[in-house]
């Protein structure tokens, strides 16, 4: 049994990896790409902690009766109108911790959206992680059940340019332990005082 578990966490972990090469191409080479045409020749890949299989959890939904409007602040401070939908409790290293969960409020004439957002911060934001906190998405299950995976968290747009609006985590959704796992900080200043050196306008678009 121990053998079948090592096995799966290998496939799931080879997995992991070969999806991170493939949005590695997609921000490298493709015109929807966040990052700026002039930042692209200085990215090489996107840095990440190492998949573990201890970050990836089994939850269960636990839904608010009657789903709460909120205002989530933004990286530019336009508010952004979700649903409280619910919230997820866990246990990592012992300790259990909740995150809320949000839905996004569909604009007139839109259909619902089908995933659910959790924002979030931790203890490795400004440091290993981007500092304003990342994101996970769930496809909506229909018995509440869910899989929190960690190493699948990744960053707002904001993180690769200056043109987006992001939410930000509430600071219900800052926990205060490290997340080892997921997408690791984006060294957008950097690149910027490169170009900026080499005289490159930061346009998103080849000109």
């Amino acid at each position: 049994m121990a053998e079948r578990s090592k096995s799966s966490d290998t496939d799931y972990m080879k997995g992991i990896e070969g999806e991170r090469r493939e949005k590695d191409h997609f921000f490298k080479d493709q015109p929807q790409s966040p990052i700026p045409w002039a930042l692209r020749e200085k990215f090489t890949d996107l840095a990440y902690f190492p998949p573990n299989p201890k970050y990836r959890l089994k939850v269960k939904l636990q839904r608010y009766p009657k789903p709460e409007p909120v205002v989530l602040a933004t990286s530019k401070g336009t508010p952004r109108d979700m649903l409280k939908w619910g919230y997820f409790e866990f246990t990592i290293d012992g300790q259990t911790h909740r995150l809320q969960v949000f839905k996004s409020v569909p604009k007139p004439g839109e259909h619902e959206d089908e995933s659910l957002f959790i924002p979030f911060r931790d203890a490795t934001g400004g440091k290993e992680s981007y500092p304003a906190g990342r994101y996970l998405d769930l496809p909506v299950t229909k018995n509440d059940e869910y899989v929190l995976d960690f190493n699948l968290a990744y960053n707002p747009y904001c993180a690769y340019s200056d043109a987006y609006v992001c939410p930000l985590p509430p600071r219900e959704n800052w926990l205060d332990i490290r997340i080892e796992a997921g997408e690791k900080n984006f060294p957008l200043e950097d690149l910027k005082e490169q170009a900026s050196k080499e005289g490159k306008p930061l346009g998103h678009h080849r000109h």
